[in-house]
């Protein structure tokens, strides 16, 4: 037993290297006064000096932000909305095929959707730049919002709507009371996913691109095609922490809403 302890704790410890070496390997160069990743000359901040000056980059950052923000709130919202109507449907087969379906959206590559959006989006004749990326960054974060919230809503004792609804209260009043904060954790888990999912999102976000218009991943992408640039160490570190911010939030968020809906849920068992 020990020695699987030992051995699950290696092989944990390798993945953790494997997958996080790189980005601390970018994040180092970052603060590299010489303008390659093949020898660190002496520390400095001018690379991040450089992103803060470039009023392109952050005219990108903003409508990455904006983009990020405005999808996620929409996402969240389709997402609560799917997930109630999933929940109340009895038929098991029915269910599971609503299930499926919402599955098909995270499941498949990324390409595939992005070249599906492009040709919707050609067909329906919306041009490509905000509009296009916003619609497609709903499209696939709802999914993500519909398997946040479902866990929840599962969790959910059916003592509380039953309560709620002998002592009066409107199925309006038992959404907004009872259910709703009841699901606070799931739906906020749901928006700091589909957030991150957002700003991380490169492939669909590439295919739905137009020409003025760009998020930062897609711009990342262009300048390293361009060569070799301290300055995109410095932006993917800033992105890398913001992202790490949002998931610890997310987690702190999910933690305390776990509890507090234990405490609720203990206070009503008979």
């Amino acid at each position: 037993m020990k020695t699987r302890w030992k051995v699950s704790n290696l092989y944990l410890i390798a993945v953790f290297v494997i997958l996080y070496a790189p980005i601390l390997y970018l994040a180092y160069y970052s603060f590299n006064s010489g303008g390659s990743m093949h020898e660190f000359e002496g520390f400095t901040l001018e690379h991040y000096a450089e992103v803060f000056q470039d009023t392109r980059l952050l005219i990108i950052v903003l409508n990455t932000l904006v983009i990020a923000l405005l999808s996620s709130a929409l996402a969240t919202i389709i997402g609560v909305a799917g997930a109630l109507f999933i929940h109340r449907v009895r038929r098991h087969t029915t269910k599971q095929t609503l299930l499926t379906l919402n599955n098909v959206l995270i499941v498949s590559p990324d390409v595939v959707i992005g070249a599906s959006f492009l040709i919707l989006f050609t067909i329906a004749g919306i041009k490509l730049g905000f509009t296009s990326v916003l619609l497609s960054h709903i499209a696939f974060s709802v999914p993500i919002v519909v398997l946040m919230v479902l866990p929840k809503l599962q969790e959910m004792s059916p003592t509380l709507v039953d309560a709620a609804e002998d002592l009066g209260a409107t199925r309006w009043d038992v959404l907004t009371k009872v259910v709703l904060p009841f699901i606070r954790p799931g739906i906020f888990a749901g928006f700091f996913m589909a957030l991150t999912y957002s700003l991380d999102d490169f492939a669909v976000t590439f295919f739905v691109t137009g020409n003025g218009y760009a998020t930062l991943a897609v711009e990342i992408y262009s300048r390293a095609r361009q060569g070799v640039s301290l300055s995109i160490n410095a932006l993917s570190t800033l992105i890398f922490l913001f992202t790490l911010l949002l998931v610890l939030g997310y987690y702190a968020v999910n933690r305390r809403g776990a509890a507090k809906a234990k405490t609720l849920a203990e206070g009503v068992r008979p």
